[in-house]
């Protein structure tokens, strides 16, 4: 289920991106495609290297993975309006994909410290 959202997320994303940046050249969209797609390209990996992490962890992959999937489709697509009316889309399109890789940093890690603890709460136990 994470895989596909993260499917839907990128091309999605992609595709509203394009249609925003239509009077752009060319180079600039594909440097924005690279741009949009970054944290989708990550979720991806992360969804496939997960497999040896803590349940835990892996719950809060998939937590965010959805997160960032409609965050960024909402966002992109104007359902939250972040800008005022009738200025650039640019903005919207530049700061996103950072903020979703600080969100993904920072939910995964503190989720994997907790699982860590937790386990080794448990080691002592026994």
């Amino acid at each position: 289920m994470a895989f596909i959202a993260v499917v839907v997320g990128a091309v999605g994303s992609v595709g509203l991106m394009l249609r925003a940046g239509q009077r752009s050249p060319r180079l600039l969209l594909v440097l924005f495609t690279i741009w949009v797609l970054s944290p989708f390209v990550a979720l991806a990996w992360a969804n496939v290297v997960s497999r040896r992490w803590s349940v835990l962890t892996r719950a809060t992959l998939y937590g965010v993975t959805l997160v960032v999937t409609l965050g960024s489709l909402a966002l992109y697509g104007d359902v939250v309006r972040v800008t005022p009316p009738g200025s650039p889309n640019a903005f919207v399109f530049v700061v996103v994909a950072p903020g979703s890789w600080v969100l993904m940093t920072v939910a995964v890690a503190i989720a994997a410290l907790v699982s860590r603890q937790l386990s080794r709460r448990g080691a002592e136990r026994q």
